[in-house]
């Protein structure tokens, strides 16, 4: 079974812009459904039994382009985001995003992971709107 989904989306902004933007945990709630509230250390994971305190580092890279993000959840478990901004001449970038599958029960695996993808997709067209207003 596969537990990941790869996304890419075009930006009409530099790399540098994006990675820029990307890159600041509190501009995470402006462009995912995930995250209420986020800073370099905490955040809050909203879910469907309502909002969660969680640990959150944002591991970058402005020379790879990439901007990770782990998570440690009340329970102890972790979590996992990976993306990369990857120029595209000069005033554009693609925006890669590794979506992991949720810390669940193998049971409940497929179905969280299929409806994360769906969410993730409109989410990165939310950061594209964003980035190019």
């Amino acid at each position: 079974m596969k537990n990941f989904d790869v996304q890419s989306i075009g930006l009409t902004v530099s790399a540098n812009v994006a990675f820029d933007y990307i890159s600041q945990p509190s501009n995470l709630p402006k462009w995912t459904n995930a995250f209420s509230r986020a800073d370099a250390t905490t955040a809050d994971l909203v879910t469907p039994n309502g909002e969660v305190p969680i640990k959150l580092q944002t591991v970058v890279s402005r020379d790879a382009g990439s901007v990770d993000w782990l998570m440690t959840f009340p329970d102890g478990s972790t979590g996992a985001a990976y993306s990369r901004i990857t120029p595209n001449g000069d005033d554009e970038a693609i925006y890669s995003f590794v979506l992991m599958a949720p810390p669940v029960p193998l049971e409940a695996l497929e179905g969280a992971l299929e409806a994360q993808k769906g969410i993730l997709s409109g989410e990165l067209e939310e950061l594209k709107g964003i980035l190019a207003a």
